[in-house]
C-alpha cells in the first residue's frame, strides 16, 4: 500500500497517534471513516526529523491555499489540532474530513470529499507557511 502522505514528521507523528488514540477521536471515529484513514495513512508513510521536511509537504500548522476545482474559489485554512480549531478563523482541524485529507499532501495534489450529495475537488495550491521551514521545530 503507497501511503497518500508523502511524509511525516517525527514530532507530528507521535502527536497524531496520540491524537488518534485519545477518548475524543474515540468518540468521534464512529461512522468517521476519514479518521481510520488518516491513521492507515500514517502507518505507511516515511518519517524524517522537522529539519528534514520538503517544504511543499503540508505538515500541523501549516497555512495553505486550497483551491475548489469546481467553483475556482481559493481558500485559506491553517492546518492545527482540534483544541486549537475555529473554522472562522481559518483553523481547520487535523480530525476534519478536509483537514484528514489535506496533511502531508504537496502542492499541487488534490483531494476528493463528499459533500452532501456530490463529491468536491480541492488541490492544493501554495503553502503560506509550514512551521518547519520557518524554524518553528515543534520539539515537545
Amino acid at each position: 500500500m503507497t501511503s497518500r502522505i508523502v511524509s511525516v514528521t517525527r514530532t507530528d507523528l507521535q502527536q497524531l497517534r496520540k491524537l488518534l488514540q485519545s477518548e475524543f477521536a474515540c468518540a468521534l471515529s464512529g461512522g468517521r471513516s476519514h479518521l481510520a484513514d488518516l491513521d492507515k495513512a500514517l502507518d505507511c508513510t516515511t518519517v524524517v526529523e522537522p529539519e528534514e521536511m520538503s517544504p511543499d509537504v503540508v505538515t500541523m500548522n501549516s497555512t495553505v491555499e486550497l483551491r475548489d476545482m469546481d467553483s475556482n474559489d481559493a481558500e485559506t485554512y491553517t492546518l492545527v489540532y482540534p483544541h486549537e480549531a475555529c473554522i472562522a478563523e481559518g483553523k481547520l482541524s487535523i480530525l476534519s474530513p478536509l483537514g484528514a485529507e489535506i496533511f502531508g499532501r504537496r502542492i499541487g495534489q488534490s483531494v476528493t470529499l463528499p459533500l452532501l450529495n456530490r463529491k468536491t475537488q480541492k488541490r492544493v495550491e501554495r503553502i503560506y507557511f509550514q512551521p518547519e521551514r520557518a524554524g518553528a521545530l515543534h520539539y515537545y
